[in-house]
C-alpha cells in the first residue's frame, strides 16, 4: 500500500486532504451535532425541547411581561396578514410595538384598524426628516425606548409564528442570568431552485450560531426571531460602537455582548418564526451581501473559525477528485472522505428534522458542496460595494 513513491507536492496535497478532512469532522462532531443531542442542552434548554405546547401553556410558572418589537416601512400587506398571529398569541401580559417608520403606502391605516380590535398593539410613529438617518437600528432604537417590559422579543413584518406558544416558548428561557435567547427563523416553502437554496442557507446558519452558543460561543442571531433584555440595551448604549452600520442590529449586537453564561437557545419547533423568501436572484443578492457585511467586524479568531469550515470543505471537494486520479493511498483516503460526508450527510438530516426543513436532504447535499463557493461571492461582492447605500430592510 506504500511502496508508491511520492513526490514532496504529492504529500502536501495528501497532508492537505488530511487537514481539511479532519477539521470538517471536528465542526461536524464538536459543533453541529449538539443541536440533536440533548445532553449539550441547559435544563431549560431540554425542557422546551421536550415539552409540548399544551404542557407549556399550562405549566404552573411565573412569566414575565414580553414586549414585541416590529419595525416596518411600507409593510401594509405584510402586516395585515401576519399581525394578527402575533397578536393572538397564548401568553398572559405582553404588547407589540410597531414601529412605522416613513411608511408611504397603506400602513398606517392597518396599523390603526388592528389597533381598534386588539388593546395590546401600540403603535410609533416615525415621520422623514432630512436630518435624520432613517435606519433600521433609528426604528429599533424607537420601539425599545417604547417598551414597557424588560423582555424584548424581536420580529419582522414579513413574519408570522408558527404557533401561538411562540412568545411563550422564547419567554420560558429567561431567568436572572439570561439575557439573550436565540431563535430560528425560517422561510415559508415555494417554487423553483431559489427558494430551496435560501431555505437550505438559512438552515445552515442557525445550524451553526445555534450549536456555536450551545458550545459557549454565541456570535449572532437573527432579527426575525431574537430576544433579549431591555436593560442589557440601554446599560451596555444600545447598538454602541456599531451604530453607524445600517446592518448588524441582530447578529454585531448579540457578537458583542453575548457570552457562555448569558445566552440560552430555543429550538422547539412551536417556536419557530416564518417569512416569505425573495422571488429572484437580485433580492436574494442585496439581502444576502448586506447581511454578510458585518462579518468584517468580528473577532479575529471567529472569523478564522467561521471561515475554516466552508474553507475545509471546498478544499475537500477539490483535493479528493485529484487523489482518486492519482491513485495515491486509496485505502486509506477514500475511507476517510467517506467518513467525512457520511457525517455530514446524518448532520444535515437532522438538523433538517429539528428545524422542520425535511423536503432539502437531496437538494442539501449539492448545495453544501456549491455554497463556499456562493457565499465567497457574496463576500467579495460586499467587499467591493462596502459604501453601498443598503436598504432599509
Amino acid at each position: 500500500m506504500f511502496d508508491q513513491e511520492l513526490s514532496t507536492e504529492i504529500i502536501i496535497l495528501l497532508l492537505l486532504f488530511g487537514v481539511a478532512a479532519l477539521a470538517q469532522l471536528f465542526f461536524n462532531l464538536w459543533f453541529y451535532r449538539r443541536l440533536t443531542n440533548k445532553r449539550y442542552y441547559s435544563s431549560a434548554d431540554k425542557s422546551s425541547a421536550d415539552k409540548s405546547s399544551a404542557d407549556k401553556s399550562s405549566a404552573d410558572k411565573k412569566r414575565d411581561p414580553v414586549s414585541v418589537i416590529i419595525c416596518a416601512r411600507n409593510e401594509a400587506d405584510n402586516l395585515k396578514e401576519n399581525l394578527p398571529f402575533i397578536l393572538d398569541q397564548n401568553y398572559p401580559d405582553f404588547e407589540v410595538i410597531v414601529v412605522n417608520d416613513c411608511s408611504e403606502d397603506e400602513t398606517e391605516e392597518v396599523l390603526t384598524e388592528l389597533a381598534g380590535k386588539y388593546s395590546n398593539l401600540r403603535i410609533s410613529t416615525i415621520h422623514k426628516e432630512a436630518s435624520l438617518v432613517h435606519s433600521k437600528k433609528l426604528a429599533l432604537f424607537i420601539g425599545i425606548k417604547a417598551a414597557r417590559n424588560d423582555i424584548l422579543l424581536l420580529t419582522d413584518a414579513d413574519c408570522r409564528p408558527v404557533s401561538p406558544e411562540w412568545i411563550s416558548l422564547m419567554a420560558e428561557n429567561f431567568s436572572d442570568e439570561t439575557s439573550f435567547v436565540l431563535g430560528y427563523g425560517g422561510f415559508l416553502g415555494g417554487k423553483g431552485i431559489l427558494n430551496r437554496y435560501i431555505r437550505y442557507d438559512a438552515m445552515v446558519t442557525a445550524l451553526r450560531y445555534i450549536t456555536m452558543a450551545m458550545a459557549g460561543r454565541p456570535y449572532m442571531g437573527v432579527g426575525r426571531n431574537l430576544a433579549y433584555r431591555r436593560s442589557l440595551f440601554f446599560r451596555n448604549r444600545g447598538f454602541g460602537p456599531n451604530l453607524y452600520l445600517q446592518a448588524g442590529d441582530d447578529d454585531l449586537f448579540v457578537n458583542r455582548l453575548a457570552n457562555s453564561k448569558n445566552c440560552r437557545i430555543q429550538s422547539s419547533p412551536d417556536s419557530f418564526t416564518r417569512s416569505a423568501a425573495v422571488r429572484n436572484r437580485s433580492s436574494f443578492w442585496k439581502q444576502k451581501t448586506r447581511h454578510i457585511a458585518t462579518t468584517k467586524l468580528y473577532r479575529p479568531g471567529l472569523k478564522i473559525v467561521l471561515a475554516s469550515d466552508p474553507a475545509t470543505r471546498i478544499l475537500l471537494w477539490i483535493l479528493f477528485p485529484f487523489i482518486i486520479a492519482g491513485g495515491w493511498l486509496l485505502p486509506i483516503t477514500i475511507p476517510l472522505f467517506g467518513i467525512v460526508w457520511l457525517t455530514r450527510i446524518i448532520i444535515l438530516r437532522r438538523a433538517q428534522k429539528v428545524l422542520n426543513e425535511t423536503d432539502l436532504l437531496l437538494h442539501s447535499l449539492l448545495f453544501d458542496i456549491v455554497s463556499p463557493i456562493i457565499s465567497a461571492i457574496f463576500l467579495t461582492g460586499s467587499r467591493m460595494n462596502r459604501h453601498q447605500s443598503w436598504e432599509w430592510k
